[in-house]
């Protein structure tokens, strides 16, 4: 008896969702970016992995993927869907605000890093206009890779995304050119260019009118309904809608995308979108990425070993001391021009089309564009490491205040508030209300330097180096306040604390009660568990508004407040119970 055979689109979607259930948790419990495991999942199933032994083996058929032509369109609905959700996160004014950033840095940015690669591939031997294809397709970064590691709200983001987008912008113009270089289409490229810009730029401006005016009203609907169903319908309609438009009149789908996430993010539904949006965006990512790596053939990179790693590594280095050197000159920090460098340097997805275009307008030979479609996977692979590499580097030629550059007179017994985001703020500021001296460290050197610009006293550093407390001057230090939301970055530091200063007072930030108990278990003098504070707080808002005395209301919160921390001491089976604290001071 024979199962009911599945069709090759539904074996391949299997496959898909399958990798992406296996590879997220997995490499979220080693605290490792997926990017690289669904990489590594398309070249294991892909045609140049498992794929090749599907004759020898058939029951291999079920668990790969030997087609990938047949994934395309989904790789490029993830790259809709992904450019989608990051115009969520953006508006109209923030892109207002990067203009001078978007058409300067990103310009100069692609045009200088395409003309240097296009220089060095012509005097190798490439006709000109080949070169200049080459040298164009490769400036590109990845924006699907690029935004999700940086964020946009990072000065590494905005650098990032000021380039991003004008490299998107630039996408049909660029491929418009290439097909009016081709031997055979020099006659009406350029026209066809100028009909896709005028018509593009009317599609634009019709989209964003309308957009305004019937997107609130669109999502207002949805709303009434109180349907989840509905809201994802809504936003898919709106997505697809758009990227089809786009596409129609010659532009990228990416920019109907983009521009559809813009205008969702300008009304009062956009916080709903997102949130519902949020899933598709991995599963999205994962699929481009399947893709990515079923594109490498490892067999062709070993018989190429030395001139695919001498690409990669040329491609790589010219980029980030082009883009670095840029940034410095518009006058970003170093850390940020090294971090930025870095992570913009390898290839993008959007190199691997205009390959595409460049091969299919006989610029370029096939065997040419294969093997630079072979650098650009490889450079998509590494992007992750490129990012941690940057970060290592940025803060070893950072500019913030250092332990060495310690303020004040250094004998003063000061508070040292270890972590220096939202928490540490507030807390800081809670001190100087009070007159009371404090230190703040922490490794995030642009956390550092805006914290300096508002007037705080806070220093560079690693609170775990063995020397970084003792120049704070830990061994006169009233208390450590640790502000990190880290798990387990929290309690050993409490351990190792605990074990050099068995009388330092340690008040430690808790995500919950069960945190609040292993901390105290490693030795915190006081743990306070964020869902217990919010709760207090609460209560007392309620209580208050509903006419109840404040002063029998703080008795009452401070009464459970010390019960609550208590029963926690008692769960975390102290030898050694810490005092208990009353302070309202909040992590």
């Amino acid at each position: 008896m024979h199962g009911a055979e599945i069709s090759p689109l539904m074996k391949d979607a299997l496959v898909i969702l399958g990798a992406t259930g296996i590879v997220i948790p997995l490499f979220a419990r080693f605290r490792v970016t997926p990017i690289i495991g669904f990489i590594l999942v398309g070249l294991l199933v892909g045609p140049y992995g498992l794929g090749r032994m599907v004759f020898e083996y058939e029951w291999l058929s079920h668990v790969t993927i030997t087609d990938p032509e047949r994934l395309e369109p989904f790789a490029e609905f993830g790259i809709i869907l992904l450019l989608f959700t990051i115009g969520l996160e953006l508006s109209f004014n923030r892109l207002w605000q990067l203009r001078k950033l978007v058409f300067g840095l990103g310009a100069l940015e692609l045009l200088v890093i395409g003309a240097l690669l296009a220089a060095v591939l012509s005097m190798m031997g490439q006709y000109w206009t080949g070169a200049m294809a080459l040298g164009l397709a490769l400036a590109f970064s990845s924006t699907a890779l690029v935004l999700p590691i940086s964020g946009t709200n990072t000065p590494v983001g905005r650098a990032a995304l000021s380039m991003l987008l004008f490299e998107d912008i630039m996408i049909v113009p660029i491929i418009f050119l290439l097909g009016a270089l081709a031997p055979n289409m020099a006659e009406g490229g350029l026209g066809d260019l100028w009909t896709t810009l005028w018509q593009g730029a009317l599609v634009v401006a019709v989209m964003m009118i309308g957009g305004r005016l019937l997107l609130p009203r669109l999502f207002a609907q949805a709303a009434r309904t109180k349907s989840p169903e509905l809201f994802l319908a809504a936003s898919m309609l709106v997505v697809i809608g758009a990227s089809l438009v786009t596409a129609f009149v010659g532009l990228s789908p990416i920019v109907g995308a983009l521009l559809a996430g813009l205008l969702i993010a300008e009304t009062e539904y956009h916080t709903e979108v997102e949130g519902i949006m949020e899933p598709f965006k991995g599963l999205a990512l994962g699929i481009f990425l399947i893709t990515i790596g079923m594109g490498i053939d490892l067999f062709t990179i070993w018989d190429n070993l030395a001139m695919i790693a001498g690409a990669v590594i040329g491609v790589l280095l010219l980029k980030a001391i082009v883009t670095g050197i840029l940034l410095r000159l518009m006058g970003a920090r170093s850390a940020t021009a090294t971090e930025t460098g870095i992570l913009m340097a390898s290839p993008s997805e959007t190199s691997l089309i205009v390959l595409a275009a460049a091969s299919s307008a006989m610029l370029i030979q096939p065997g040419t564009a294969q093997f630079w479609q072979i650098v650009t996977a490889i450079g998509l692979t590494v992007t992750p490491l490129l990012a941690m590499l940057g970060k290592r580097l940025a803060r070893s030629v950072d500019e913030a205040p250092s332990l060495e550059h310690l303020d004040g007179d250094a004998d003063t017994p000061r508070v040292i508030i270890v972590g220096f985001g939202r928490v540490g703020k507030l807390i800081a500021q809670m001190l100087q209300r009070h007159d009371q001296p404090y230190v703040a460290i922490d490794s995030n050197p642009d956390l550092i330097e805006e914290a300096r610009r508002e007037g705080y006293y806070a220093v560079f550093g690693n609170a775990l180096r063995e020397d970084a407390l003792d120049k704070l001057g830990i061994a006169r230090a009233p208390a450590v306040i640790l502000t990190m939301d880290e798990h387990i970055l929290a309690q050993r530091m409490v351990k190792k604390l605990r074990t050099a200063h068995s009388e330092l007072p340690i008040i430690a930030r808790a995500r919950d009660s069960f945190h609040a108990a292993e901390l105290y278990r490693s030795g915190a003098s006081t743990a306070v568990p964020e869902t217990l504070e919010s709760s207090l707080q609460l209560s007392e808002a309620v209580l208050v508004d509903i006419g109840v005395p404040m002063g029998p209301v703080i008795a009452s919160i401070h009464e459970k407040r010390d019960e609550y921390r208590e029963k926690i001491q008692k769960e975390g089976a102290l030898e050694h119970k810490p005092k208990l604290r009353t302070s309202t001071m909040e992590s």
